[in-house]
This record gives C-alpha cells, sequence and structure tokens, in this order.
C-alpha cells in the first residue's frame, strides 16, 4: 500500500513539474539585474515568493526552520535584511510573531509595502494556519503577486504567468487531497499542535489536538484523546519538530500506535502537503 502511494504521489509531483517547465520554457525574461527584497513570517510562504516571482526576488524568512512562531524573535541580521526589502508579505491571521514584532518590523522600514496574505481567507478564531490548506495558499499566493506587480511594476507579466502555473500546480494539489482522501468514511486524526484545522475544515476532516491553546494537556485531555483515539481506531499521533515533547509518546504508546512527522511550516509546500495526505490516507485505511 505504501509503495502505490508514493508511485501515484510521484505521477502527481510529476505533472506538476511538466507544468512548471512548460511554462518556464515560455516564461518572459526581464531586463532588470538588482532583485527586489521580499521578507516573509513563516517558511511555506517563501516557495509561494519564489514560484511568482522567479529570479527577480531575494527572499528573507523571518522564522527558520525548526523554530516556533509563536515564541521567535527576530534576529538583528533579520532586521537588516528588512530594512533593505521592498515588500513584506505578512500572514495576517494573528500569527503570534507578527502580533508582537510587526511593529518593530514595521518601524525598521517605513518605506516597505506590507501585503496582508490572510485577506479573502475565513479565518476561523485563533487558528493562524491558514497556510495549511492548498485552497488559502492560492489566496495567499493571489496577494503575493499583486504586491510584487505594486513594487515592480515592470515585470508585471512574468509574475503574472508565474502566479498562474504555479496556481495550476496548487489546483492539481487540492484534486491529489481528494482523490486520495474522499473515499474514506473514517475521518478523523489526531495531532499534537492544532496546526492543520484549515486543512480539515476545507477537506471534511476531524482534528483532534493533543494540545490546547498552547499549553500541554491535563490528565483529563489525555484521557479525551485515548477515548477517541479508541473511537475512530487511531494509530498514529501526527507530530511537528516545533512541538517535541515526551507527551505524545506516552499517547502513542497508550494506543498501540506511532509517531508520524508532520511538519505545519514546510519548505517544499506542494509535495510537502502530498505527503501528508498520504500519511492521512494510511491513518484512515
Amino acid at each position: 500500500m505504501v509503495n502505490g502511494c508514493n508511485k501515484m504521489l510521484s505521477i502527481v509531483l510529476v505533472l506538476i513539474l511538466a507544468v512548471a517547465v512548460s511554462a518556464a520554457s515560455c516564461a518572459p525574461k526581464s531586463a532588470a539585474t538588482e532583485k527586489i527584497g521580499v521578507v516573509v513570517t513563516v517558511l511555506p510562504q517563501v516557495e509561494f515568493v519564489e514560484r511568482v516571482g522567479g529570479d527577480q526576488v531575494d527572499i528573507t524568512v523571518m522564522v527558520p526552520w525548526g523554530q516556533d512562531p509563536h515564541t521567535y524573535a527576530p534576529t538583528v541580521a533579520q532586521l537588516e535584511a528588512v530594512r533593505q526589502a521592498k515588500m513584506y508579505a505578512m500572514v495576517g491571521s494573528d500569527v503570534e510573531f507578527e502580533l508582537v514584532h510587526m511593529g518593530r518590523i514595521v518601524e525598521a522600514n517605513k518605506d516597505m509595502l506590507v501585503v496582508n496574505c490572510s485577506e479573502g481567507v475565513e479565518l476561523m478564531g485563533n487558528d493562524p494556519h491558514i497556510w495549511n490548506s492548498p485552497l488559502n495558499a492560492k489566496i495567499m499566493v493571489d496577494h503575493i503577486c499583486e504586491g510584487l506587480i505594486q513594487v515592480d511594476p515592470d515585470n508585471a507579466e512574468s509574475y503574472m504567468q508565474n502566479r498562474d502555473v504555479y496556481l495550476k500546480e496548487l489546483d492539481i494539489l487540492d484534486g491529489y487531497v481528494h482523490y486520495r482522501l474522499d473515499k474514506f468514511s473514517n475521518r478523523a486524526f489526531m495531532i499534537y499542535h492544532p496546526a492543520f484545522g484549515y486543512f480539515a475544515r476545507d477537506y471534511n476532516l476531524t482534528q483532534i489536538s493533543v494540545e490546547q491553546e498552547g499549553k500541554p494537556p491535563t490528565p483529563q485531555l489525555m484521557q479525551d484523546c485515548l477515548e477517541k483515539a479508541k473511537q475512530y481506531s487511531i494509530q498514529y499521533i501526527f507530530v511537528a519538530p516545533q512541538f517535541r515533547t515526551g507527551i505524545y509518546e506516552t499517547i502513542a504508546n497508550a494506543i498501540g500506535g506511532e509517531t508520524v512527522p508532520a511538519d505545519p511550516l514546510q519548505r517544499h509546500y506542494v509535495s510537502d502537503i502530498g505527503n501528508m495526505v498520504d500519511s492521512l490516507a494510511l491513518e484512515f485505511e
């Protein structure tokens, strides 16, 4: 079964690559030589900007891999990159890093365009993880493209063409999610940090979170998780590298299951979401 999943994911990724290569071969070349400095908050946005901006952008990410956006603070080097940037693509959905540090970031470069990538996204309470749904990713990519055109109108045609290619890839990814998951009736998964709420909402899944409001689970919540694991025949506990504790191992052992990586801050967005989908399909079987 795992080999079959990997084969299907490989086919999807080949299709995505074919779309990208085909478009790149006819993409207009820019005469500009100076790259546009763009700052983003989280790693998934790097791929969004990279795919729209192409060779025209120089990207700085504020929250590096393995760091927690709820607690991370910008370094001196990052603030210097902000001072040189033309655009900041903020997530805009109350990511704690932005709530705490955005004022300081804007103060460092008042001429920088700030793009709110969450405009048009239907927010879910205090859940900031909008990027983990491909449907929301498409909205974010549109905002990024609009921002790049505003700061660099000479390359508008290139940005729009790159955007359209990447949006097609996200459409393929969306189709892959439905192809892999729609057939299952048991649609609940357990995760340590509740980072896939938008994904669960958009694809009719149930996310069961071990952690609540950034706090370790109480004994009562632990018992509740164990009961839900039994109810939904859960075998996997999805865990992100930013939130590693021994608690999820305790739950996994108690249900006779195992832990599975699920990084909500993916650098390679399309392929990593695809891998998450394959893991969910194995859980639901």
